[in-house]
């Protein structure tokens, strides 16, 4: 009956953060307490100033005409608002006498008068604030935008940068693991704006809808949720800042890195000597303050999170799954099959009831399809025909010695196909065997001129040397009484004598 996340969520807040008693929950929810087990189990100096304002007398009669432009082009987007020199245009046409340089003075003054004040907050410990950034990066000789996800506590300044392909669910997901992890707990509070992967709906000045990806992160953590206005990026300024800092510090010059691994090792590291840095107004460095945040954390949850999408799907004919617009490939012993995707930042893993039967790099391009190509060599066994044209098998480069195999297997089997057969046979030894080891193996067959699986199987299993063992006569101390006579070869011919066959 009771089965929506927000709901969930909600009591696992309140009773796991001792906000609420038990007691009150069953009460006020009409649950009872096997329902509420299972909710909590699971997862500056003034400068020279007139005495009095100058007159002036061509400017003055038109000021509240000016002002009126200013105020009504905050409606509209910043490239079609009004320049000084448009505004004096239209001034002109009003009966203006004067020069453009007063019209742009006092179009000056009066947007700095109306610029809005913003008052200083104070900022607790246990507290934290969430954006994303967006900077370019050379990746794998590629200049391409990649988003950062950032994490900052205000009162340290302790602050966790990590680089993501795109901002989304998973990309949130995985920021927050591990910066929890960097901090050694999570904040009490954290401040985000209203990207849609967090909100689905803005229901008031600070209620808001929350996405079931959102809940999930919460309810593993813990942490209270705190949403900024509307265009109101201000309220969580120090994330703000800490953005355009790392941008300006960790990505100039352009980094240039293989993948994004490289460059999340990078960022992490200068995190970690930025906390070796000295707060303004404080004495201490941000390392200092962070102990006393840590002190307001609430602790890290027993069991990790999952942070990954989790998609129930069907493996198709051509055995491939489909996860965010691309194809990736299974065992094809599991074709028409229900798979489970999790899609983390990094991977995709396919899963078949509890265990995992595939796992590729994740792409985050579109329209792709990726294959393994070890999956679909059972499939080439039973379908050898088709070895010159698989799909899988086309971006596949096998030593020479497996080319050499082939012909010869073709050459001495006398039924058409029959090689080609044994070959396949011979492919699906990668299946058990690293590549590197089934080449030596193919080399030692071909130099003995061995060609079959069965003999090259010979050189894959490891042979022990009697030379390099040892018996011990250790708690057989008996056996050393025991006498083995030579062998007489007399015995055997008595055998023959006897009818019996050498």
């Amino acid at each position: 009956m009771y089965t929506s996340m927000d709901w969930w969520a909600k009591i696992r807040l309140e009773v796991l953060r001792e906000e609420t008693p038990k007691r009150e929950v069953l009460r006020r929810e009409g649950i009872g307490w096997d329902t509420l087990k299972k909710i909590l189990a699971n997862p500056s100096p003034p400068g020279y100033q007139l005495s009095q304002p100058r007159l002036r007398p061509k400017v003055g009669p038109f000021l509240d005409q000016i002002t009126q432009i200013i105020k009504s082009d905050k409606a509209y987007p910043q490239k079609q608002r009004h320049t000084a020199k448009r505004i004096y245009e239209r001034v002109k046409e009003m009966g203006y006498e004067g020069g453009y340089t007063q019209i742009k003075a006092a179009v000056r003054e009066l947007k700095n008068l109306n610029q809005e004040v913003f008052m200083p907050l104070s900022h607790r410990p246990g507290e934290g604030q969430v954006d994303f950034g967006y900077a370019l990066a050379r990746v794998c000789g590629v200049l391409r935008k990649v988003a950062f996800f950032v994490m900052v506590l205000p009162f340290s300044d302790a602050f966790f940068v990590m680089a993501f392909e795109r901002e989304c669910t998973e990309s949130y997901w995985e920021g927050h693991a591990r910066a929890f992890e960097f901090f050694g707990g999570v904040p009490q509070r954290i401040s985000y704006d209203n990207s849609k992967v967090l909100v689905s709906k803005v229901t008031g000045a600070h209620e808001r809808k929350l996405t079931d990806g959102f809940l999930q992160l919460q309810s593993h953590y813990l942490f209270r949720e705190h949403f900024c206005r509307v265009a109101r990026p201000n309220e969580k300024g120090v994330v703000e800042g800490v953005v355009k800092f790392a941008r300006l510090n960790f990505f100039v010059p352009v980094p240039t890195v293989s993948d994004l691994d490289e460059l999340n090792k990078k960022l992490a590291e200068m995190c970690r000597n930025d906390l070796k840095r000295r707060v303004r107004g404080n004495s201490g460095t941000k390392s200092e303050l962070l102990a006393e945040d840590q002190e307001a954390f609430i602790s890290l949850p027993s069991s990790p999170f999952d942070a990954c999408r989790k998609q129930p799907t069907r493996a198709n004919s051509l055995s491939l799954v489909r996860f965010d617009d691309n194809d990736y490939s299974v065992p094809v012993s599991y074709a028409h099959h229900e798979i489970l995707i999790k899609g983390y930042v990094d991977r995709v893993v396919l899963c078949y009831g509890p265990g995992v039967v595939a796992e590729h790099r994740r792409s985050w391009g579109k329209e792709g399809v990726f294959f393994d190509y070890l999956h679909y060599l059972p499939l080439l066994e039973q379908k050898p025909g088709s070895l010159d044209y698989a799909l899988p098998m086309a971006d596949i480069i096998f030593p020479d010695c497996f080319g050499t195999l082939r012909r010869m297997l073709v050459i001495e089997q006398s039924r058409e196909g029959e090689g080609i057969r044994e070959f396949i046979r011979v492919l699906r030894l990668l299946e058990d065997y690293p590549m590197d080891k089934v080449r030596q193996a193919v080399e030692k067959a071909l130099y003995v001129g061995a060609h079959s699986r069965d003999a090259i199987m010979q050189f894959l299993i490891p042979h022990l040397s009697w030379r390099n063992t040892t018996f011990l006569l250790d708690r057989f101390e008996h056996l050393r009484l025991v006498q083995v006579r030579s062998t007489d070869i007399s015995a055997y011919r008595e055998l023959l004598s006897c009818g019996g066959k050498a």
